[in-house]
């Protein structure tokens, strides 16, 4: 698989995931069965385009874009979806975990 099919696979794990998370908001603590069901769904799919694009990617750097920018998208849908209200505290560290995935995903995969 050429790494831009593995980059690919670890942004529809990370789109996946983002959607995933957003559902088990919804889903009221698993009360509602709907969200529920979906965001168990969307895990599976999220897991399945992970072990996809690690076939390829090295673990440390997939994990970490994968959670970095899962992150940002969940802190950012918290705010305009569901007006959830951060610190600019927490802001700023948000910040730095997506400029510390920027960095990590720019600088290239592994030394051999």
């Amino acid at each position: 698989m050429p790494s831009l099919t593995a980059w690919l696979f670890l942004l529809v794990a990370i789109l996946l995931e983002v959607a995933a998370t957003s559902l088990l908001n919804a889903s009221d603590g698993f009360r509602r069965a709907g969200p529920a069901l979906g965001a168990l769904a969307l895990y599976a799919g999220a897991f399945f385009s992970l072990a996809r694009a690690l076939r390829v990617l090295p673990l440390g750097l997939a994990y970490a874009v994968w959670c970095g920018v899962g992150i940002v998208c969940i802190a950012l849908i918290g705010a305009f979806i569901y007006r959830q209200h951060l610190s600019p505290g927490a802001w700023a560290g948000i910040g730095l975990i997506f400029l510390g995935t920027l960095v990590a995903s720019l600088s290239g995969a592994v030394r051999e």
